[in-house]
């Protein structure tokens, strides 16, 4: 990488590999049998990952993930649902607010930007709310990567005969989930995160009967994934103008994922870049936000040095000019910055930030090593 170019240490968008670059300089038309081929082969490898082929549709949709986020919640739960909503962040937050404004019924409930949702929490919250269809969790929390715990959560939910949707945003493809196992109406993730690929499309793991079943419930044309499904399996396209050279780019970003060994292998690479941010930083004397039991090797969150010599502004543009795009941190109580662990590097390049942030600090007077 070079200045010019530098390595994106955020959670999205993320360094790709040139390989994924080059894969978008070929125009397709979107009526092309061709490009028809290519979105059938990503949704087909999408579901391999979760083992998820027998049970989900996998249905892709233009946009941030955001938008596949808010697809989900007005597909999937009727006008005349409630939504129990676990927030432990700003993305449990945004669930909330898209409940809000979709006019769906929900409740929250909130802990500390370091404290995990439990399954007792859930068991508790679901014997006090018949009312409640839906339970709605972030499995890693990008404002902090924090983890919360998925499994079991997903197992009271099932106990109680309530439907779970999974904000997966963060972790899919990095992370574990077996969908013969953990049961969901919905998982929601992007192409611009723990695939590589890059950004511009969501796409939704939709249970094949909640999907069926959810005809008429949608609040908008463009959003509606139970027609995005029919009229995809109808004639292969996409109803509107798909993004041809995202989903190009995440095709090709898939076949490297399988060449290099799948989830076990990117999850072990991210592993191995945190834990090398996790001890360099360490050395400088910067704190990790939370405990290492439920850090999340995607995106590590740092307290901000005390020094009134430090400014963020001032910070992120040097350690810029040296290579490196960190994130601001998104706690509203304490000062941080955050530092991903995913995208096109690895423990090497982890390594090299460490440096640069330590040369930096140096220079702004605000570590003297």
């Amino acid at each position: 990488m070079t200045p010019a170019a530098p390595l994106l240490l955020t959670p999205g968008p993320l360094t790709t590999a040139n390989r994924t670059r080059r894969a978008m300089l070929v125009d397709w038309g979107s009526w092309d049998e061709g490009f028809n081929q290519l979105t059938a082969s990503v949704c087909a490898r999408l579901l391999a990952i979760l083992h998820g082929a027998a049970s989900h549709h996998c249905v892709p949709l233009q946009g941030s993930g955001t938008f596949a986020v808010e697809a989900a919640i007005g597909t999937l739960v009727p006008r005349n649902g409630k939504v129990l909503v676990l927030i432990n962040g700003a993305y449990g937050k945004r669930l909330a607010n898209i409940c809000e404004v979709l006019g769906r019924d929900f409740s929250t409930f909130e802990t500390a930007e370091d404290e995990p949702t439990t399954a007792a929490d859930v068991e508790r919250l679901l014997q006090a709310d018949e009312g409640i269809t839906h339970v709605a969790l972030i499995h890693c929390e990008t404002s902090t990567g924090i983890l919360n715990p998925l499994p079991e959560i997903a197992q009271v939910v099932k106990h109680h005969g309530k439907r779970l949707i999974i904000d997966a945003m963060s972790s899919f493809g990095a992370l574990p989930i077996d969908a013969r196992q953990v049961p969901f109406d919905a998982l929601i993730a992007a192409s611009g995160k723990c695939l590589e690929g890059v950004p511009g499309m969501g796409f939704v793991f939709a249970e094949k009967q909640a999907l069926a079943a959810a005809q008429g419930n949608c609040h908008s044309l463009a959003m509606d994934l139970f027609d995005q499904y029919t009229y995809m399996a109808r004639t292969g396209q996409w109803r509107f103008t798909p993004p041809t050279h995202v989903v190009a780019a995440l095709h090709e970003a898939l076949l490297q994922y399988q060449e290099q060994g799948g989830l076990p292998a990117r999850h072990q690479r991210y592993a191995d870049n945190c834990q090398a941010l996790l001890e360099g930083m360490a050395g400088l004397g910067l704190r990790s936000f939370l405990p290492a039991a439920i850090q999340a090797p995607i995106i590590v969150t740092f307290h901000a040095p005390k020094d009134p010599r430090y400014q963020f502004r001032d910070f992120y543009e040097r350690v810029k000019a040296k290579g490196f795009i960190l994130y601001p941190g998104k706690l509203t109580q304490v000062e941080t910055f955050r530092v991903g662990c995913i995208g096109h590097v690895d423990a090497t390049g982890m390594r090299a930030a460490v440096k640069a942030i330590a040369h930096v600090l140096q220079e702004m007077d605000v570590l003297d090593i």
